[in-house]
């Protein structure tokens, strides 16, 4: 199977899984979040993880749901904190109908996600729920961390990969943990994997972060240059901090002390990217963590060619433009 293949099966258990019912207005939300698109990557590591190692991938249906649902409601509360107008192209959940809806809709999923791992029993229960939780939290400190940053004065590059290792990483690499358990694979194997999607997740999100400035419009499905508009202080921008002029500094931290949300403004602060040359530094630090993600894979007991089918996963993150 291709990723297009596991995409198609896993789409098709949503579509059964999800519907819209009574009350409405708590489920159509929930129903169109899930329905907008998005890569679906967390789920489809979780079913090719399983299969990898050995196991039936269609068992870890129902946990690859459980990472998806949880996904977009961490995107349905992020985007009411961010007041996100759009999500994936489309109106965010709260823009859509109002900012109640949003949150109690985010709650109604992280419920669902629950509900969703009973479907597995005992021992392999306790152990997913265990790792399960053990992330959400993770994420939730990854989000205050980044709600922190952004009245900081003094964010070091190591917490800021601290926070989006908690915010973005450990979600990508509980995906494919799931997928380890379910298939019955050793400890070493489940954690080696881990350490593969933990290293590919940072690397992810240093990319969206790369994207939020100097991606397509047309192609992003997000405003480009959100990030800046809200003073978000990215690996680029501590990273323009550390090589920048103190003429330029100047102009800089005038535009991240307002909360001015223009054209201009994003114009002013891409400029000072470009003429530091921090995309350059963003893609080389992309391809170190993408090397340490392929290092740890290489210590798994998966074939070279199920290695191979992860490697590709990750070079099409290197290169992709959403």
């Amino acid at each position: 199977m291709n990723l297009a293949d596991y995409k198609s099966e896993f789409l098709n258990y949503l579509n059964k899984e999800i519907q819209i019912k009574e009350p409405k207005k708590l489920y159509e939300p929930i129903y169109y979040i899930l329905q907008i698109g998005g890569k679906r990557l967390r789920p489809i590591l979780t079913l090719i993880s399983c299969h990898f190692f050995k196991g039936n991938y269609k068992n870890a249906l129902p946990a690859a749901l459980a990472i998806e649902v949880f996904h977009n409601f961490t995107l349905v509360h992020d985007d009411i904190m961010d007041e996100a107008p759009i999500r994936r192209g489309q109106k965010t959940v709260h823009k859509k109908w109002n900012l109640n809806t949003g949150i109690l809709s985010g709650d109604a999923m992280m419920l669902m996600t629950n509900k969703l791992m009973e479907h597995y029993n005992n021992d392999m229960f306790k152990e997913l729920m265990v790792l399960f939780n053990k992330t959400a939290l993770e994420v939730c400190e990854g989000q205050q961390y980044d709600v922190d940053f952004e009245t900081s004065k003094d964010v070091s590059i190591e917490a800021y990969k601290k926070m989006i290792t908690y915010k973005t990483a450990v979600l990508l690499a509980c995906s494919l943990k799931m997928g380890a358990i379910i298939a019955g694979a050793s400890k070493n194997d489940a954690q080696h994997i881990y350490e593969y999607g933990l290293h590919l997740g940072i690397a992810f999100q240093l990319q969206d972060d790369y994207l939020d400035t100097f991606g397509n419009p047309e192609t992003f499905g997000k405003l480009i240059g959100g990030d800046i508009l809200e003073n978000k202080k990215t690996y680029l921008y501590l990273q323009l901090l550390k090589k920048i002029s103190e003429e330029d500094k100047v102009s800089l931290l005038k535009w991240y002390r307002t909360k001015e949300k223009s054209d201009r403004k994003i114009k002013e602060v891409t400029l000072l990217y470009s003429k530091y040359k921090i995309s350059e530094l963003v893609k080389k630090e992309i391809t170190k963590y993408t090397t340490i993600a392929y290092e740890s894979l290489e210590k798994t007991t998966i074939k070279e060619s199920g290695q191979s089918f992860f490697k590709k996963i990750g070079n099409e993150l290197l290169n992709r433009k959403v």
